[in-house]
């Protein structure tokens, strides 16, 4: 396992901040507005990241095409989501981390047009990024906001160029490692 990215405690605040456009409310008040926009928009993709919301699209009917998991929600074991998929991917990404097998399991699942469950065995949260990075113009990106709703994040330029500047703001994993010789 490579790890490509660690998060600094800089960015951990940011990251709290919604990515793209907060939906309010209770899941099945959330879950139709995103029916809505996705009736609208007719994304070409649909990409769900975190366990809870995940589900929920789920079970209002909505399929995306990539999930992105880790069987914990809140750093709590949860159930995991019982979904027809095609394929089930799993990876390494430690907390505070992206890995470079987590980014090249999002890159292959987007490629295709398989169903695909990515079960992460560490933490998910920042492979938004990555999803954002690599998903097509116009995809949706979902992410739940706790106690709040969701994050839906539509795939433009800015936002792959935002997503881009956080990983360039980030710290190469092995830069945090080196020891000064002298």
């Amino acid at each position: 396992m490579t790890i490509a990215y660690t998060v600094t405690p800089e960015l951990r605040e940011k990251f709290k901040e919604p990515f793209g456009i907060l939906v309010r409310g209770t899941f099945d008040e959330t879950m139709n507005q995103l029916r809505v926009l996705i009736e609208k928009e007719q994304p070409p993709k649909i990409i769900s990241v975190g366990d809870i919301v995940s589900a929920n699209l789920y079970e209002h009917g909505i399929h995306p095409n990539l999930t992105i998991i880790d069987n914990r929600s809140m750093r709590y074991q949860i159930e995991p989501i019982k979904a027809n998929t095609e394929k089930v991917v799993y990876v390494d990404n430690p907390p505070g981390t992206i890995t470079e097998e987590a980014i090249e399991a999002i890159k292959e699942a987007i490629k295709t047009e398989e169903n695909t469950h990515l079960i992460v065995n560490g933490e998910e949260d920042l492979l938004t990024l990555i999803a954002v990075l690599y998903a097509p113009k116009n995809a949706l990106v979902v992410y739940g906001q706790p106690y709040e709703g969701i994050v839906i994040v539509k795939v433009t330029s800015e936002k792959k160029a935002e997503a881009e500047n956080f990983l360039k703001a980030m710290k190469p994993f092995e830069k945090l490692n080196k020891k000064k010789t002298v």
